[in-house]
């Protein structure tokens, strides 16, 4: 079981118990099957599957992750899931993901991304009074949690926090209630050693086969080329750390593994961005979208200007990632987005998509470049 190279590695996971929330979700599908692959135990905690189609259902994940099908915002059955299952390793996916949906609905929005958060780490809390050893907890937040000044710099992990929309700033308290518990129950001042090491993980805009989720430029970018019209674009020079899912989702499990063997240092914020090269414009990456796909695919601006705020520009520093895990992205914005055309192209042929998303993986890991 080597950790010394800087990459997940099948040997620690192997036989390792994962709870995971919000496996369900585009992210949290990509993980427990990556997870699975390597031999862990993955349990998932999450509601059904939240959009149609759903890339859980597409593929097959129900055949091969035991689940829990139940809301973050129940404590009891949460606790009583995470003690039954008495995992070594927790991961904290579950979210209302969403800017335009938290305009619409701010009190679900803070309501799952923030006392949801309290739950999890409540339900960690009394699994571990009740003799279960997790070696480590992740909370997954987002790159929206820090106070956006539309800076031209990447944010780092000490800058503020905070939120000008509703799901920004439940994240931006999801990451504060984990420091606080973090102080308070897992590593009080003055103890040597974590009773559990607590992590959160920001990462930027990701991309990749799966995500159907609505307001997402991919998803209804290739909602729109199906239907053969173009892709209207709200935001066409609003400028974002773009990233292929399993950027940050090695980032996440690389970070485990360090939670598990090393404890206290590296129980904190981490930022698991692309490199500057990857952060373009709405309009850029509709362009690249479109000329990968072909057959005439075509993107446009929308008319109407009655859009909620959304900010221009926003990137990350991933520095500390880089220098004290090793972390380092693989695929650029041109290999994302063909790896991402690839699955969506797959989908529409009906291919064998949990092979394919697993030959993904595979090239990921191998570093294979396309685009």
């Amino acid at each position: 079981m080597a950790l010394d190279k800087p990459e997940p590695c099948p040997g620690f996971w192997k036989g390792k118990k994962v709870f995971l929330t919000g496996h369900t979700g585009f992210k949290g599908t990509w993980l427990s099957l990556w997870l699975h692959s390597m031999g862990a135990q993955v349990t998932g905690y999450s509601l059904e599957p939240a959009t149609k189609p759903s890339i859980y259902e597409i593929c097959r994940m129900d055949e091969i992750i035991p689940s829990y099908y139940n809301d973050i915002r129940y404590l009891a059955s949460l606790s009583a899931a995470l003690c039954e299952t008495s995992p070594d390793i927790v991961i904290h996916m579950a979210a209302q993901p969403l800017v335009r949906e938290s305009y619409h609905d701010p009190v679900t929005t803070f309501e799952v991304n923030m006392m949801g958060t309290v739950h999890l780490l409540e339900a960690v809390r009394q699994a571990v009074s009740h003799g279960s050893r997790i070696s480590a907890v992740i909370n997954v937040t987002t790159d929206k949690c820090y106070d956006n000044r539309e800076w031209a710099y990447g944010y780092r992990e000490t800058d503020a926090l905070g939120g000008a929309d509703p799901y920004s700033g439940s994240k931006a308290g999801s990451e504060i209630i984990t420091d606080s518990y973090r102080r308070a129950f897992f590593h009080p001042p003055g103890s040597a050693d974590p009773i559990v090491p607590v992590a959160t993980a920001r990462a930027g805009n990701v991309i990749g086969g799966g995500d159907w989720s609505k307001d997402r430029l991919v998803p209804d970018g290739i909602r729109a080329i199906l239907e053969q019209r173009p892709i209207l674009l709200r935001n066409p020079k609003a400028i974002r750390p773009w990233q292929h899912v399993l950027e940050p989702l090695s980032g996440y499990l690389l970070l485990a593994q360090h939670l598990a063997t090393s404890k206290a240092i590296f129980a904190q914020g981490w930022n698991f961005g692309p490199d500057h090269a990857s952060s373009a414009s709405v309009e850029q990456l509709a362009g690249l979208l479109c000329k990968e796909w072909g057959e005439g695919a075509s993107f446009a601006s929308e008319l109407s200007a009655d859009h909620p705020h959304e900010a221009r520009y926003l990137s990350l520093d991933s520095s500390m990632a880089r220098q004290e895990l090793g972390w380092q992205p693989r695929w650029g914005l041109g290999s994302a987005v063909t790896h991402t055309v690839e699955w969506y192209k797959a989908w529409h042929r009906q291919e064998d998509m949990r092979a394919l998303s697993l030959r993904q993986i595979n090239e990921y890991m191998k570093g294979v470049q396309t685009g």
